[in-house]
This record gives C-alpha cells, sequence and structure tokens, in this order.
C-alpha cells in the first residue's frame, strides 16, 4: 500500500535554493516520488510512498521549525501514482502572478467542513464560488457553486472583477487543498468583497470530514489517479494522453477517443 501525503504552507524561506538541494537529495535518498515546490514565500509538496518511508519524510521536514505541523491530506494507493521526483525552487509555490498577494502576511478566515455544511444544511444565502480551473469543475462541483470558467489560476483576478453581486454576501471558496483559496481571498477583499471565506483544507478535507453531502460528481487531482470521489478512492476518469483533459467514463467510450491519439477535446488538432 502507497501512502499519499500533500500539503503546503505560506511561510517567509529565505534560503529555497539550499531547501531545494537538501529535500531532492533526502527523497531520493528514500525512494520517494512526486513533487515538491519552494520559494520565498512557503511550500507546496505532493509526494507519496511506503509509510515508514513516508514517516521518515515527516520527520526530517519537521526538523525544520519554519514546516513543523503542516496539516496533511492522506490517502492511499495500490500503486505509486507518481512517475519521479521533482523538487523545484519557484517564484510561487502557487502562481497567481500578483506580488502583493502575500497569505503569509494576511489571508481571509477559514471555514470548517462541518460548519460549511451545517450552513448548507440551513441553505444560508451565501455565494459558494469555486476557484479551480474549468477542466476540474467539469468533474465535479458542489452543487450551486459559481462556475468562474477559468483556464489557469492566473485568469482568476480577472474573472473576480467581471463577478456581479452583492459584495456584503457571504462568500465561501473552495478549491481542492486550500492553497489557491490562501491567495484567492485575499484578491476578493481587495476587490472589495467583505465576508470572504475560505473551505479548511479543501475539497479533500471536506470529503474527509463529512462525506460527498451537496458535492456533485468527483474531485480532480494533480496525479495518476486523475480523479478521487468522496471516499478518497480512484475513479474511473482517465486523462487523454495528447492533450491531458480529463476524461469521464462516458468520453473515453466515446467514438471520437482513441488512446493515445486523441479525444473529444483535441480531436479535431489531432485526429489523422
Amino acid at each position: 500500500m502507497i501512502v499519499n501525503i500533500a500539503g503546503y504552507r505560506f511561510v517567509n524561506i529565505d534560503n529555497p535554493e539550499d531547501m531545494k538541494t537538501k529535500f531532492l537529495s533526502k527523497c531520493l535518498d528514500l525512494n520517494l516520488k512526486g513533487t515538491i515546490y519552494f520559494s520565498n514565500n512557503g511550500i507546496n509538496f505532493f509526494i507519496a510512498g511506503e509509510q515508514y518511508l513516508i514517516d521518515e519524510y515527516l520527520q526530517f521536514m519537521e526538523l525544520d521549525e519554519r514546516l513543523g505541523g503542516i496539516s496533511l491530506k492522506i490517502s492511499y494507493t495500490e500503486y505509486q501514482p507518481f512517475r519521479r521526483m521533482i523538487v523545484k525552487k519557484k517564484k510561487e509555490i502557487i502562481a497567481l502572478g500578483i506580488d502583493e498577494v502575500r497569505p503569509v502576511e494576511h489571508t481571509s478566515p477559514s471555514i470548517d467542513p462541518k460548519e460549511l455544511k451545517k450552513w448548507l444544511d440551513e441553505e444560508r444565502d451565501i455565494l459558494l464560488l469555486d476557484t479551480r480551473n474549468d477542466y476540474e469543475l467539469r468533474i465535479g462541483t458542489f452543487e450551486n457553486a459559481v462556475d468562474l470558467n477559468i483556464k489557469t489560476f492566473r485568469e482568476f483576478p480577472a474573472a473576480i472583477e467581471n463577478l456581479k453581486g452583492d459584495k456584503t454576501k457571504p462568500v465561501v471558496m473552495f478549491c481542492t487543498g486550500g492553497i489557491r483559496c490562501e491567495k484567492a481571498s485575499v484578491v476578493m477583499e481587495n476587490q472589495g468583497w467583505q465576508n470572504v471565506f475560505q473551505l479548511n483544507g479543501g475539497v479533500l478535507n471536506y470529503f474527509e470530514e463529512v462525506g460527498g453531502k451537496y458535492w456533485n460528481g468527483d474531485c480532480f487531482v494533480f496525479d495518476q489517479r486523475v480523479a478521487l470521489n468522496s471516499e478518497l478512492e480512484e475513479t474511473e476518469i482517465e486523462m487523454c494522453f495528447i492533450c491531458r483533459e480529463p476524461l469521464s467514463k462516458e468520453e473515453q467510450e466515446s467514438k471520437d477517443y482513441k488512446i493515445m491519439e486523441y479525444c473529444p477535446y483535441c480531436i479535431n488538432k489531432n485526429k489523422k
């Protein structure tokens, strides 16, 4: 059984290049696979391996007081969902392109999954906002969530400029694991939205704490599993080898899908 862990923290890191070197060496020694991104404002990681190796990695990470006690998303697979180990220094651990948005200095308050479910049970008048990309929403999202129709997170600020509505209404935003909302919430506040909340731990934490009520479909993840259901189990969603679009079971059975050649989203470009 392979353990999959994901986590992040916005924190000031003055030596990201040194961290990259140290962590890559350690992960290679442990035969772990996945991705780790460092920047001057934090760490973001998705790593998989056997339990005792993951435990050793976590002990190593805890040696740095800046990285102690990071909240983890944990799931299990019968195979290694990553092909290799990548550790990189980046300008941003999640790319938005606005330097003044710094969650290490300020971000909006969080709402716990159980509290969000309570609000939904009570049919409170809230704006439920999906901050993810269009292909992620196609796989699944919350009932009545607002779709911004963005292809990358960098499009989020412009999309919010076009979002109409009462800016005093409570907004609950969500993403896969929470990291995008740390920045997205600040963007909304800067554009005048007054009651912005972010779902603590994202969709995966909602699944873990309260299950799948009010969620339709699956949740896209950025590894070979492609998507998880509300039980945090891998689903039948596959990814096109050519254009990397996620494909439902129905799309995989379409006449417009041929493995290794084209899918309904790239057929006009790649069908011979």
